[in-house]
């Protein structure tokens, strides 16, 4: 049901969207038409995820200072996530857990190595693909436009964060029209200033997830 329920709400999207450089933000210069039969392909690769698993770099920007990590996502539609930190170094191992309930975090650098419970945060919720889906299918601002990322042809899906956050306002995401697959996305602030960028160094579109990879970690 919910999974019709999406795909419903995707062909409103589809019908609302002009599939052209109509972005919340000012469009770039180089921004052009996406062909509606790209869009479409992307579009049901998209909206027909049911999971995804993820190497991905993360980097947050702050107006001090930019920390960088490398993680393993693996996230359902349904709401569950796991994300580990591998690097670098100093914190890899540490992992975060959602099992649809409770929020779990490891950190194998504590000396109990027990895995707390702790409070959702958008810079860390709103990371995952999935989260920008379920944007993308809620707002009532949602645009899509042709452009290239390292010189391949990609369309850019942008969508509004629901939450109010000072630096968390707008997401864009950056596909191959080719693979079909995110190599990129970007959340901005209400000014336009990249605060967290999100590379997809590799990504698989629903594979085989064990309920128990969204158990707490045991140590």
């Amino acid at each position: 049901m919910q999974r019709r329920l999406l795909q419903v709400l995707a062909g409103i999207v589809l019908a609302a969207v002009t599939v052209s450089a109509c972005a919340l933000f000012p469009a770039r210069e180089d921004a052009g038409s996406v062909p509606a039969s790209v869009y479409e392909r992307i579009n049901e690769a998209l909206m027909n995820m049911h999971s995804f698993s993820a190497e991905a770099t993360i980097k947050y920007i702050s107006n001090k200072n930019t920390n960088e990590y490398i993680t393993q996502q693996h996230a359902k539609m349904s709401g569950e996530y796991r994300i580990e930190v591998t690097g670098p170094t100093d914190v890899a191992g540490n992992i975060t857990v959602f099992d649809g309930t409770t929020i779990y975090q490891f950190n194998p650098n504590m000396s109990n190595q027990i895995a707390i419970s702790v409070n959702e945060t958008p810079e860390r919720s709103q990371v995952f693909l999935t989260s920008f889906i379920r944007n993308y299918i809620a707002s009532m601002q949602s645009a899509a436009e042709a452009g290239n990322f390292l010189e391949e042809a990609v369309t850019i899906f942008e969508a509004a964060i629901p939450e109010e956050h000072p630096y968390m306002a707008i997401q864009r995401l950056w596909v191959s029209n080719e693979t079909l697959k995110p190599l990129q996305m970007i959340i901005f602030d209400a000014d336009g200033v990249e605060r967290i960028i999100i590379t997809y160094n590799s990504f698989e579109y629903d594979p085989e997830l064990e309920d128990n990879l969204f158990e707490p970690p045991t140590g």
